[in-house]
């Protein structure tokens, strides 16, 4: 739109109407393009009646006094900042008394006036938008400082996306003037929309370099923390807190910041490095302002901010993320999932990774997983069980789990057994733990196969009691536990013969285990044989639970005596497996198989084990009373001394079928085993919550 009038219209001061503002925009646009300028705009003939001061209007004849005739010249001309900055305090102060409407009018007039310059638009609404930065701060508080910031919102509504170009590089580093700029287009609902879709293209990195992202981010954490902004995203919502979540995993890898530091001090409140922190906040902000106060806070108290910021542990943070959600925020459940769909098959790693991730948590909601057949899904989770990262096959893993456990019931046990006992000999902790938890869930559900597990575990299971790994350690034994207490039924009727042999071939595992360094495998090995002693009323558990926090001599006899008498045939076996332990590189275990040796040799009669076991345990208890840990080798002397009392009573044995007869009914005739008091640090429940010793 092209406005002519005369060069010598006088500059009235507008009143509130919307007629008078459109009156304004028009002298606005006449008088202020040519003093700039200085481009002749007005033509013969044309008259503009304008307001004169006091609300008056000017007489025709001194707005029609002709201006002296010039030959229009089309020129190049340059727009300073200094003089764009001085138009953009001169729109403010014309609108300080102005309405909405008035303002709107001008703001329609200032836009149709830069486009009748012939210049690039663009160039011209940041020279504006610089203007208002530099000038904005010395503004005082009150009406002209909003004058100003509606100009900025009223351009914001025809060039949205020039606007947030413009604002964008003064965001990175901050800046309090683009602070504020950020917060009033913030609350300006008219607005705030399209300047949210615009930071979130360029988010994505589809507006410019990775930089600009980063200032996005700071400026979307402006806006966000303004109350009521958020309900601004309905629609995108989704897309743009996957774009958040998704900028923490570019981020974590380095792609964005190669120097930020590799180790997250606990001390600090926030995340390592700046730009994820800008994020974290960003997405802290976004939840809050949509009711999600819940799901701040469960990742707060499970730490998963800080392990979406980690570099090996942002896919974790991801899928707490997913789990809060689904407890707490579950309306933007569907959305998330149908945009999750497309990213599962994306060229970026990040975002693909990111996807899976949520994919995989989303499927603990059981309305959301129905969005797809359960055979679809199945078949995607088995594909990825197919990829070469392992990242991808753990995710993999995890649904699977969750996708048994939907309806309350066991679903394609037998596509999912064959995938999830094969995981068990991954060399990656993670798919032997998802393998492994997965199992304890299926296990957990009504109806779940307990005999058929009871026959697949036994082979497998038994080498994961051993693991090197703390944590397989801990979720085997668990595992073991879950599978008696869902057997218990059939052990106490005499039935379940693959599960009584696994326990059985178990026990000295967890008996030793009790003394295991990492505290959660211990913990489980005291909860797994307490099941046991309740499905095979052993009528132990004081006694267990007595060996396992304060490592009692005489309830690990007791324990010892009720297991020779239940299960004779097994002491050989017993004694085997306990065996293996004396070479284990923790003294602890050492030491309990050491002293378990002692005194399952002490309750055995001399017929139950045979002379070869016998050499061989006194061989090894030998060589442990050289071993440099004290505890370990006197416990050894005293040990390897029941030995030799056994191996001499089966002489005796051999040498007088009375002898025999007397000895077996009078057993046991050997010395009790002393053994001392064990120097490691035993596990009370005082000490397991940091309380005080009593005195």
């Amino acid at each position: 739109m092209r406005v002519f009038a005369h060069a010598t219209t006088p500059v009235c001061r507008p009143a509130c109407h919307s007629t008078q503002g459109l009156i304004l925009g028009q002298v606005w646009t006449q008088t202020s393009l040519e003093e700039w300028w200085q481009v002749p705009l007005a033509q013969p003939g044309n008259e503009v009646v304008v307001p004169a001061a006091g609300n008056e209007i000017c007489s025709p004849h001194d707005a029609q006094e002709p201006a002296p005739e010039r030959p229009y010249q089309a020129f190049q001309y340059s727009w300073e900042e200094g003089t764009l900055a001085d138009l953009a305090l001169y729109t403010a102060a014309c609108l300080e008394e102005a309405g909405y409407a008035g303002t709107q009018a001008t703001a329609l007039t200032l836009s149709s006036a830069l486009e009748a310059r012939g210049q690039r638009l663009e160039d011209q609404v940041h020279s504006l938008v610089r203007g208002l930065l530099a000038q904005v701060p010395s503004l005082a508080e009150g009406r002209p400082r909003r004058a100003a910031l509606r100009v900025l919102s009223a351009l914001a509504l025809e060039h949205a996306q020039d606007v947030v170009c413009a604002l964008l590089p003064s965001s990175l580093p901050p800046d309090r003037a683009a602070s504020e700029l950020w917060r009033s287009l913030s609350r300006n609902q008219r607005v705030n929309g399209q300047v949210l879709v615009q930071l979130l293209w360029a988010l994505k990195g589809a507006a410019g370099p990775e930089s600009e992202a980063l200032a996005a981010t700071r400026a979307l954490g402006e806006m966000l923390a303004v109350s009521g902004c958020v309900g601004a995203t309905r629609g995108f919502y989704p897309h743009l807190l996957l774009a958040l979540v998704t900028q923490l995993h570019e981020l974590a890898q380095g792609a964005h910041s190669p120097d930020s530091p590799k180790v997250w001090d606990p001390s600090h409140r926030g995340p390592p490095h700046r730009h994820a922190s800008c994020t974290v906040e960003a997405l802290k902000a976004l939840l809050t302002g949509d009711g999600g106060r819940m799901v701040v806070t469960c990742m707060e108290q499970a730490g998963g901010w800080r392990r979406l910021v980690g570099a090996h542990t942002h896919l974790e943070g991801v899928l707490l993320l997913a789990s809060a959600m689904v407890a707490h925020a579950d309306h933007h459940l569907r959305g998330l999932f149908a945009d999750l769909l497309p990213r599962l098959r994306s060229a970026n790693n990040p975002q693909r990774l990111t996807a899976m991730a949520f994919f995989t948590g989303l499927l603990q909601s059981q309305p959301t997983a129905q969005l797809l057949r359960e055979e679809v899904i199945l078949e995607r989770l088995r594909t990825w069980q197919g990829d070469p990262e392992p990242t991808v096959r753990w995710l993999g893993l995890l649904g699977l789990g969750h996708l048994a456990m939907n309806r309350g019931k066991i679903r394609h046990v037998t596509t999912l057994l064959p995938v999830l006992l094969r995981a068990l000999g991954e060399g990656d902790v993670r798919l032997v733990g998802a393998a492994l938890g997965a199992l304890r869930r299926l296990l957990q559900q009504p109806g779940a196969p307990v005999r058929l597990l009871s026959s697949e575990l036994r082979p497998r299971l038994l080498p994961l009691l051993d693991d090197a790994r703390d944590s397989v350690r801990a979720s085997a034994v668990g595992l073991l536990g879950t599978l008696v207490r869902r057997g218990q039924r059939g052990l106490r009727l005499g039935l379940r013969g693959p599960l009584r042999k696994l326990v059985l071939q178990s026990l000295v595992p967890l008996l030793l285990r009790l003394h295991d360094s990492s505290q959660d495998a211990a913990e489980s090995s005291e909860w797994t044989l307490a099941r046991c002693d309740q499905a095979l009323r052993w009528g132990l558990l004081e006694e267990m639970v007595t060996v396992a926090h304060y490592d009692s001599p005489e309830a690990l006899s007791r324990v010892c005596h009720r297991l020779v008498q239940r299960y004779p045939s097994h002491v050989q076996h017993f004694l085997s497996q306990t065996q293996g332990y004396l070479r284990s590189p923790q003294d602890t275990l050492r030491r309990a198989a050491t002293v378990l040796i002692g005194f399952l040799v002490y309750h055995t009669s001399p017929k139950g084990v045979s002379q070869d076991l016998l050499d061989s345990l006194f061989r090894d208890l030998g060589q442990l009373q050289s071993d440099p840990e004290s505890a370990v080798s006197s416990a050894a002397h005293v040990s390897a001394q029941q030995v030799a009392l056994l191996a001499q009573a089966q002489v005796q044995t051999r040498s007088s079928t009375l002898f025999s007869f007397i000895h077996h009914h009078s057993y046991p005739t050997r010395p009790h085993p002393l053994y001392e008091d064990s120097p490691f640090l035993r596990r009370s429940l005082a000490g397991r919550w940091s309380c005080l010793e009593p005195r």
